[in-house]
C-alpha cells in the first residue's frame, strides 16, 4: 500500500508558488501558437484598410483642390453702356403743403343756430349762405329804426313848408334835418347788424372744419367755420444760402408723395424771399402747385428744382461710381478685365449721373461687383441686366408723372 502524500504546508511560500509556476508554463504553450496565427492574420487586413485610407485622402485633397478658386479666376460683374441723355442740375428737399388762401369765417354778431347750410369737405362758393342765426332781434331793431326815420321825415316835410312861409328859423329847420340824417344812419346800422345773422363764405373754396351745431349759441367776433382755397397749393423750402444764386422765380418744380406713390406733380417757383436767416443760414422758396384733388393740404412731400439742364449729356448709372468722393472713378471692361478709369463727374440726376471727362459713350462701365475688383482683375460679363433694370425704371418714371 501507497504510503500518503505528504499535506502541502500552504503556509509555505515556496511550497505554495510551485503550483502556480507549473499553471502559468501550461498557459504559455497554448496562447503563443494563437498569438501567433492572430497576427499573421490580422497584418494583411491592417495594411489594406491603411490603403484604401491613403487613397481616400489623396481623393479628398484633390477634389478640394480643383474646388478652391484661384487667384486669376474670374469675378462676375454687371455692366451697363456709357450713353447719352439730358440730364438736370437740381436742388432737393422735403416741405409739407399749405393753401396760400385760407379764411375763418367769423360771427359778426351772436344768436342761435337755426340752421346750416355746408358739412366738412363741402365745396362752397364765395358769398354763399354758410350758417343761419336767430334774426328776430334784429329786425325789430330794423323797424324801430325805420319808424324813427319815419316820423323825422313827416316832421322835416312840415318843417320845410313852414320855413317857406316864415314860420319857423332856419336852426330848427336844420336841426330836424340833421335828427333825420342820423335816423337813416341807424336804420342803416340795424339793417346791417340783419344781415350778419346770415354767416357767408368769404373766399371760394373747401369746408376744412365746422366747430358749430344746430341750436348752439353764438358769441360775436367767434370763429365758426374753416375754409381753404384748395385750386391752390404751396410749399415752402428753407434752403441753404449757398444755393441763393442758383434759384429764381419761375423755375420748375417736380414733388413726390409717399402718400401717393408712382405719381409726380409739377409747379414753379412762385417767389423767393429777399433775405437770408441769420440764425439758420437759410432762405424761404415758395413753390406753387395746381389743387388736382389728389393733393391735398398738410401732405409732405419730396421736392426737385431743376435749376440748370443739358440736353446731351454722357451719363452713367450712379452704381458705377466708385465710393471714393476724393477720386471719383469707375471700373471699365476691357478685354475681359476691368480697368479703373479716373472720371469727372458733373450733374447727377435721381440714377444717373454726367461724366464730363474719362469716358466714351458706349464703354461698358461695372455697377454691380465692384468689390471683388482691383484694377486688372479678370471679369465674366453678366450681360444685360443692369441695362433693362434701368429702362424699366426709366420708363415707369415717365409714365408716373402728372
Amino acid at each position: 500500500m501507497k504510503p500518503p502524500s505528504p499535506i502541502p504546508n500552504v503556509l509555505d511560500p515556496v511550497t505554495a508558488r510551485a503550483p502556480v509556476a507549473r499553471h502559468r508554463n501550461r498557459l504559455a504553450r497554448w496562447l503563443t501558437p494563437l498569438l501567433a496565427v492572430s497576427l499573421a492574420l490580422a497584418l494583411p487586413a491592417c495594411k489594406r484598410a491603411a490603403n484604401a485610407t491613403g487613397t481616400a485622402q489623396a481623393a479628398s485633397a484633390k477634389a478640394d483642390g480643383q474646388g478652391a478658386k484661384k487667384p486669376d479666376d474670374a469675378v462676375p460683374v454687371e455692366v451697363a453702356s456709357v450713353s447719352r441723355r439730358p440730364i438736370s442740375a437740381s436742388y432737393n428737399g422735403t416741405a409739407s403743403l399749405d393753401a396760400p388762401d385760407e379764411a375763418q369765417v367769423i360771427a359778426k354778431t351772436s344768436g342761435i343756430v337755426l340752421q346750416l347750410f355746408t358739412e366738412e369737405g363741402q365745396q362752397v362758393r364765395k358769398g354763399q349762405v354758410l350758417v343761419k342765426l336767430d334774426s328776430e332781434r334784429q329786425r325789430l331793431q330794423v323797424a324801430q329804426a325805420q319808424a324813427q326815420v319815419d316820423k323825422l321825415q313827416a316832421n322835416f316835410n312840415r318843417s320845410q313848408k313852414m320855413l317857406a312861409a316864415k314860420l319857423v328859423s332856419a336852426s330848427d329847420n336844420d336841426q330836424i334835418k340833421y335828427d333825420l340824417q342820423n335816423a337813416k344812419v341807424a336804420l342803416d346800422m340795424a339793417r346791417l347788424e340783419l344781415s350778419y345773422t346770415d354767416v357767408v363764405a368769404p373766399i371760394s373754396g373747401i369746408v376744412a372744419q365746422r366747430s358749430i351745431k344746430v341750436g348752439n349759441f353764438v358769441q360775436i367776433n367767434s370763429p365758426i367755420i374753416r375754409i381753404i382755397d384748395d385750386s391752390k397749393l404751396q410749399a415752402t423750402l428753407n434752403v441753404p444760402e449757398r444755393e441763393l444764386t442758383r434759384l429764381k422765380g419761375g423755375l420748375p418744380v417736380t414733388m413726390e408723395m409717399d402718400a401717393l406713390p408712382g405719381k409726380s406733380f409739377q409747379g414753379t417757383v412762385d417767389h423767393i424771399a429777399p433775405i437770408v436767416d441769420a440764425g439758420s443760414g437759410t432762405f424761404r422758396v415758395v413753390c406753387r402747385f395746381a389743387g388736382n384733388g389728389l393733393l391735398q393740404p398738410g401732405m409732405f412731400g419730396r421736392i426737385r428744382i431743376d435749376y440748370d439742364r443739358r440736353a446731351d449729356a454722357l451719363v452713367v448709372p450712379r452704381l458705377a461710381l466708385l465710393d471714393d468722393a476724393a477720386d471719383p472713378a469707375v471700373f471699365v471692361v476691357r478685354d475681359g478685365k476691368a480697368r479703373r478709369v479716373t472720371v469727372a463727374v458733373g450733374f447727377t440726376d435721381g440714377q444717373w449721373a454726367e461724366i464730363r471727362s474719362g469716358l466714351a459713350q458706349g464703354d461698358a462701365v461695372v455697377t454691380a461687383g465692384k468689390a471683388a475688383l482691383r484694377d486688372g482683375s479678370p471679369v465674366t460679363v453678366i450681360a444685360g441686366k443692369v441695362d433693362a433694370k434701368l429702362t424699366a425704371s426709366t420708363a415707369a418714371s415717365g409714365a408716373g408723372s402728372d
